[in-house]
């Protein structure tokens, strides 16, 4: 009716700082509501300020393309938080079934200030499961983020989680801060509070870096990333693909995690603090939603492209889930290469049920039914 030239009818959005000018809305309300335990920045945005809530103009990743595959009700939960809904069935760490494969990624920041408010640890889990056509699908049933950490404190809290989620390789920037990450891994890391040992990691496809790692006979299970212009176009180009195509499904929003998580055993006797807690999967979601559909691109040249963040905007969420599933390629298409190989083979050496019933065959003289052998 808007765009109707015969119609009078218009949209305006007004944000709360009109209210708060007119008097009919009181400033320490909209801090309280900005301080509670379950603020949520998204819906702040929407509900408040009057912003729309998808992707800037010209995007390279459409907001459409990406909510379409928010299909995962439940998230993988650390043991500690799932023990907290009664360690429900639905949240739990499942076995991997046969062909699963489970990939974590990180993309290291090590400051936490007002000045580098852009910075921060963003971690996602990647369950690979095995489809009916020999392909992939990429599962992102688990998301956090941190700020602030150290660099051994982080390489703890990721070979934690690497273990827990029981985990085959993990991704990691090695050009910069997650170097420092990657030689805390690389050697034997001791737990102080729980007194456990996490044996040293290393590299599995750069030989340069595997020499890092001082511990002989160190499980290789690191994958070194190493980004230059043309990788990251690569990668930029792949995950929106990813997208529009359904291999990659990310959990539902947390609108709908609230009636979900609901049904879980003790839920409803979680404090505020917990309950958030527990939501933290989908609410990293939601912000990677956001992020990637806000963040701006431009032409390298040469059929590139430049992926940037606006000022004061993050892009640690949509670098490790790039990476992340850009090596989920790498390994599903050695795994076809393999099948492939497997099935060439079968095909050149056919093997056939022997015949009991051997036609006549003169050996040393006689006549006997069955096999002949000449030598």
């Amino acid at each position: 009716m808007m765009v109707d030239d015969k119609k009078h009818q218009f949209v305006c959005g007004l944000p709360y700082q009109l209210s708060l000018s007119e008097g009919l809305l009181d400033a320490e309300t909209v801090a309280d509501e900005m301080v509670e335990t379950d603020f949520n920045e998204i819906k702040f945005q929407m509900e408040y300020e009057a912003l729309w809530y998808g992707e800037s103009d010209g995007a390279f990743f459409e907001y459409n393309s990406i909510a379409k595959n928010r299909k995962i009700k439940y998230p993988m939960l650390p043991d500690e938080m799932a023990a907290k809904v009664g360690n429900a069935q639905q949240v739990r760490i499942p076995p991997k079934i046969n062909g699963e494969i489970r990939i974590l990624s990180a993309d290291i920041a090590l400051m936490s200030s007002r000045k580098n408010h852009n910075d921060a640890t963003s971690i996602f889990i990647n369950q690979m499961m095995p489809t009916k056509a020999g392909r992939y699908t990429c599962n992102i049933i688990y998301a956090a983020s941190c700020e602030g950490l150290r660099t051994d404190d982080q390489a703890l809290e990721i070979r934690k989680l690497f273990d827990e989620f029981a985990c085959d390789y993990m991704v990691l920037d090695t050009n910069g801060l997650g170097l420092g990450v990657y030689d805390c891994l690389a050697r034997d890391i001791v737990d102080a509070e729980s007194g456990e040992v996490y044996p040293a990691v290393s590299c599995c496809n750069d030989p340069e870096m595997a020499l890092r790692c001082p511990v002989i006979g160190a499980e290789k299970v690191v994958w070194s990333i190493k980004a230059n212009a043309k990788f990251n176009s690569d990668c930029a180009y792949l995950l929106r693909e990813g997208f529009r195509s359904g291999r990659i499904r990310l959990l539902s929003t947390e609108y709908d995690a609230e009636e979900a998580l609901a049904d879980l055993k003790g839920c409803a006797s979680l404090s505020p603090a917990e309950k958030i807690q527990i939501q933290m999967p989908y609410i990293n979601t939601t912000l990677l939603v956001d992020e990637l559909t806000k963040l701006r691109h431009e032409d390298a040249g040469g059929g590139k492209v430049r992926i940037y963040e606006r000022s004061g905007m993050r892009k640690d969420r949509y670098s490790s889930l790039s990476y992340n599933y850009y090596v989920a390629l790498q390994l599903e298409n050695k795994l076809s290469k393999r099948m492939s190989a497997n099935a060439r083979a079968s095909d050149i050496f056919v093997i056939k049920p022997p015949s009991h019933r051997g036609k006549a065959v003169n050996i040393g003289g006689g006549e006997k039914k069955g096999f002949g052998w000449h030598g």
